[in-house]
């Protein structure tokens, strides 16, 4: 059985697919790409289909990151069924979610950054209307939090290399 892993912001072009693509890429490192999913989406349906921000792509991109394979697509309430884990970028977007509807049994709903170990922040910051230091702050957080989650799974799942 596989462990789904879905990160949620506004409009899933610039927290969440960099979220995605952290969370991907320690999932592949630590050879658990066969036991974990992991997807983004947002909670508005703005930018459904477009690529992630070019900003968050440059930001990836400058850490071994390729954000080019993603597209924004819109949270459903299926989404809530779906996953085992739904990690929300901010309690604005945490509240949409709740309100999307029933959620599974084994669901964590809950914000990012309450796996954050390195940093106090309770949300990530929305990077979008800001320059290129926001997103790289946006990727520290979401780094310290995604290897907080990893762990989490890790000994939650009783996972192992």
């Amino acid at each position: 059985m596989k462990i789904r892993v879905l990160f949620v912001c506004m409009g899933n072009i610039c927290r969440s697919p960099i979220a995605h693509g952290v969370f991907e890429h320690l999932v592949l490192q630590s050879g658990l790409a066969d036991r974990i999913e992991v997807d983004s989406a947002g909670t508005h349906a703005y930018h459904v289909g477009e690529l992630p921000d070019s900003r968050a792509r440059r930001t990836a991109k400058a850490r071994g990151l390729d954000l080019s394979s993603q597209r924004a697509r819109h949270a459903t309430p299926a989404d809530l069924q779906h996953f085992d884990y739904v990690l929300v970028m901010d309690e604005d977007n945490l509240a949409h979610m709740r309100r999307l509807g029933e959620a599974g049994q084994r669901l964590h709903l809950s914000l990012l950054m309450t796996f954050a170990q390195q940093h106090q922040e309770k949300e990530v910051p929305d990077p979008y209307y800001g320059g290129e230091a926001g997103f790289e702050r946006v990727m520290d957080m979401i780094e310290d939090a995604s290897a907080g989650l990893l762990a989490h799974i890790r000994q939650a799942h009783g996972l192992t290399d």
